[in-house]
């Protein structure tokens, strides 16, 4: 009779394989989710900081200054535009 390969049971990614339920001892089960708990802990730490770097106006007004002021610039001459054209309707 041939022999039947370890399953990997549907999982987060092709990380690590993972015996079958039933086949790890408590301590090691303990261990996973140790790593687990950590490796979320740096995950939500890390997504902290990108969020608040992104929701830093100002900050983000520093880095994108240029484009600030092509954006204003734009919006001033379509105000302008338009109200010249109301002007001569009037």
């Amino acid at each position: 009779m041939a022999e039947v390969p370890e399953r990997m049971p549907p999982g987060p990614g092709p990380s690590r394989p993972r015996p079958l339920p039933g086949s790890r001892t408590p301590d090691q089960i303990r261990a996973d989710i140790q790593r687990e708990r950590e490796a979320l802990g740096q995950s939500v730490e890390a997504l902290r900081g990108k969020v608040a770097e992104l929701t830093d106006w100002r900050s983000q007004v520093r880095k994108h200054k240029r484009e600030l002021a092509i954006g204003a610039a734009v919006v001033g001459f379509a105000i302008g535009f338009m109200a010249m054209r109301r002007r001569g309707r009037g």
